[in-house]
């Protein structure tokens, strides 16, 4: 998890990391079974295969699995093309021919490129993304409501000492709103693009595993709690949950704690994200900046960056090249060898 005492201790880090040299030394203890333990998780074994899981119903497990919020985004962007469609078809019947249009194709003479990939992704952008995920998932939460959990409710745990509106929980927050947000802890804490594409993973897997909808009353404590998982599961450097208090001024470190324990216990302790998994949220991110005309910056393909894509294909290309040549075979049983040959015709 980044660090062993983020959960327990609350002094400043540099006493926390110091607190091993006051340990006692261990001392073994008898073996206990799981019956005397009273434990009620199960051991790895027993779990339910994720194989045998319906697929649809588990997103941030299964690669092939669409995610959430794109198929929840999928209804507002339908009904945004056929407006653009009517608005199109009407400035060409009125003769009133739109501008010139900001989107930028590549030609002959220039090639357009994002600075944007499934391993280094573009920072700003995908924070960006990620809020508009988050958006749809508010927007388009189940009408019934289902079970919101005193952890993440903001009412009962607030993120500031600032009084709530009365209808607080009734309002969907704006992308904007959600943007600033978690730009504001990512930039504090110095987080990467690839954290914020593995807490939107961590969100719906709770939404998931736990049941839940985010909603105006818990989305921002679902995000924080989200962002503090992902950033210590995946920097080598974690972020302490005392610094997340020097962000959030009137949260405390106790509050925090609870939460990312909260979290854990709800997600079954499933932190892993396939490599699988992760290029799909990212791939997903992308349609759905580009079907809401969110597009990533592109420039135009220069010298050096041309060289620096060659280095890589030639690198990659004598890397698999010696791979292909332990593949061949050496030799071949001609035994019910069958050749198609092509003889050249003779005519005289």
């Amino acid at each position: 998890m980044g660090n062993t005492a983020s959960c327990c201790v609350s002094s400043s880090p540099k006493h926390r990391r110091n607190n091993h040299s006051r340990l006692e030394p261990y001392r073994q203890e008898p073996e206990l079974s799981r019956e005397d333990t009273c434990c009620n998780l199960q051991h790895i074994s027993d779990r339910e295969n994720l194989d045998d899981l319906p697929m649809e119903y588990n997103p941030s497990d299964h690669p092939r699995a669409s995610t959430i919020f794109l198929s929840k985004s999928q209804t507002d962007v339908a009904v945004r093309n056929k407006r653009v469609r009517e608005k199109r078809k009407s400035l060409y019947i009125n003769h009133h021919y739109p501008g010139p249009g900001r989107r930028k194709y590549s030609s002959c003479s220039t090639i357009f490129l994002d600075d944007s990939t499934v391993s280094q992704p573009n920072l700003k952008y995908t924070i960006k993304c990620v809020a508009l995920a988050i958006y749809y998932h508010i927007k388009n939460r189940d009408v019934d409501g289902r079970m919101l959990l005193d952890i993440f409710d903001e009412k009962l745990h607030p993120l500031s000492k600032s009084d709530l509106p009365a209808d607080y929980d009734k309002h969907d927050p704006e992308q904007k709103q959600i943007y600033r947000f978690v730009r504001t802890l990512f930039s504090a804490a110095q987080l990467t693009a690839e954290c914020a594409i593995v807490t939107l993973v961590y969100l719906e897997r709770l939404l998931t595993y736990a049941e839940i909808d985010i909603c105006p009353a818990n989305w921002k404590r679902i995000v924080l709690g989200a962002i503090l998982l992902a950033s210590k599961v995946w920097d080598d450097q974690a972020v302490w949950n005392v610094d997340y208090c020097q962000i959030l001024k009137d949260i405390t470190v106790e509050d925090m704690n609870e939460l990312e324990r909260q979290f854990l216990e709800l997600l079954q302790f499933n932190i892993n994200v396939p490599s699988s998994v992760y290029a799909k949220y990212y791939f997903d991110l992308r349609s759905l900046a580009e079907a809401n005309n969110l597009s990533f910056p592109l420039e135009p393909l220069n010298r050096d960056k041309a060289q620096k894509l060659e280095a890589i294909s030639r690198l990659c290309d004598d890397k698999y090249k010696d791979l292909r040549k332990l593949a061949k075979k050496r030799s071949v049983s001609a035994d019910n060898l069958t050749v198609v040959r092509w003889c050249p015709a003779i005519i005289s």
